[in-house]
């Protein structure tokens, strides 16, 4: 994760996620991200509560990937490393399953 305004990067492995999606409208589905990290990572010890919010089209590209703190915007991004991590996720078979049920007419 990159603190925005600093020049520091620490690179968080995720080793699996829980997940939640939501329908938002005729456009977009929101998909919620409780990720598990590998030992060897943390994340920074000022976040309380973290997760990841994403946000795809109907048919399951991912437009927008976004830390969250306590379910809020936080001052983190995230690494080309960690949006490879998540968008390989998003684009599994369980998770394109589910984007097309609950999107489906």
């Amino acid at each position: 994760m990159i603190k925005y305004g600093l020049d520091t990067v620490a690179e968080l492995k995720f080793s699996s996620f829980e997940f939640r999606i939501e329908r938002r409208d005729e456009q977009w589905v929101d998909i919620y991200l409780q990720p598990g990290l590998e030992e060897e990572t943390s994340v920074p010890s000022d976040m309380i509560a973290f997760t990841i919010w994403v946000i795809c089209t109907h048919d399951g590209t991912v437009v927008q990937m976004l830390p969250q703190d306590e379910d809020c915007d936080c001052e983190y991004g995230f690494t080309v490393g960690e949006k490879e991590q998540i968008a390989a996720f998003i684009a599994s078979e369980a998770v394109q399953s589910e984007i097309a049920n609950l999107t489906s007419p």
